[in-house]
């Protein structure tokens, strides 16, 4: 075999694989930190947009209550676009690196497979929603001064409960939800995918539960942003399990200020993934997980295959059991 043809069937099985979301080189070939620093972070997202010369174009959308900027980063050019957004819950961090290394994966790089993808779809990621609640390592915002309905006293909002659709973003007193409200409104995905992490559970057949995940559930949202979120859901669940993962239906409520709620009440194919939080030891595979699902969503949405899943079959998702003793 010439070297030529070696190197084409080379090129056509990387091709393959990234697409089926199988392969993450990037991830595999160092540790990822789970949890930069916000410093750390906006340097790794200008080494991206240089590196990418351009493809991966960074900007604030805002800044929390401290002053923190809150940011996009956003790669291809193509129609179809899709919002990740990671961290809103500051302690739960893990979304974040797997969104970094989506974005250098798909950015950093002149591959067929990657032009395509670029050309397809523009992904947008709101990375790290919420700043502040990271430097302080806890789940709201910083708003000591607030008592919120959700939220805590002395500390903040919970921003995932502040994106009903009925409150305008200027109105919104969570600052970082009605910055995503605002970037959702002007992005327009057809799909949102929410980034978050749980506590440990076990599954029906004495399994572990690596992560969970959930549609739209709330009255109201339409049967075809509906149908897009569970077929999405499908496709997520099947590309973590075939990395070894245990993926169930995460028992989310229907109240509409869920960002999963109110995006698809807003006419997204909307799905929530929890990554459940196993421990350091568990960290990196947790990363390359979430990474997984991003990879598939965004090319089962490219090729337009996501539309041939049958949606029944995320109801088929076995549902998350009872917590572990150590759950946090």
């Amino acid at each position: 075999m010439s070297k030529a043809m070696r190197c084409a069937l080379l090129s056509a099985l990387v091709a393959l694989v990234t697409a089926l979301g199988l392969v993450v080189p990037a991830a595999a070939e160092r540790e990822i930190d789970p949890r930069p620093s916000t410093e750390e972070l906006a340097r790794q997202l200008g080494e991206l947009q240089v590196r990418s010369r351009g493809e991966v174009r960074v900007a604030p959308i805002g800044a929390s209550n401290q002053g923190r900027p809150v940011w996009s980063a956003r790669v291809g050019h193509g129609p179809t676009r899709i919002l990740y957004v990671t961290q809103q819950h500051g302690d739960e961090p893990l979304g974040t690196p797997a969104a970094v290394e989506f974005l250098r994966d798909a950015g950093i790089g002149d591959a067929p497979h990657q032009r395509w993808l670029r050309d397809q779809l523009t992904v947008d990621v709101v990375v790290r929603a919420n700043p502040d609640g990271h430097e302080h390592g806890w789940r709201y915002n910083y708003a000591p001064e607030a008592d919120p309905e959700h939220g805590e006293r002395g500390k903040g909002y919970d921003i995932n409960r502040y994106h009903d659709p009925d409150v305008a973003p200027e109105d919104n007193p969570a600052t970082e939800a009605g910055l995503i409200q605002r970037h959702y409104a002007e992005f327009a995905p057809q799909v949102a995918v929410d980034y978050h992490m749980q506590g440990r559970y076990v599954g029906g057949d004495g399994r572990e539960i690596t992560a969970s995940l959930m549609w739209p559930t709330t009255p109201g949202v339409a049967a075809e942003p509906l149908e897009l979120a569970k077929q999405v859901s499908v496709v997520a669940r099947t590309a973590m399990d075939s990395g070894g993962a245990n993926v169930s239906q995460y028992p989310g409520g229907d109240y509409r200020g869920i960002a999963r709620n109110a995006y698809g009440l807003l006419g997204s194919g909307s799905v929530l993934i929890e990554l459940s939080d196993m421990g350091p030891e568990h960290e990196q595979f947790q990363i390359s997980s979430a990474l997984a699902s991003m990879h598939a969503i965004a090319n089962t949405t490219a090729d337009g295959s996501v539309n041939d899943v049958d949606p029944t079959r995320a109801d088929q998702i076995p549902p998350r059991g009872d917590p572990l003793p150590s759950t946090r």
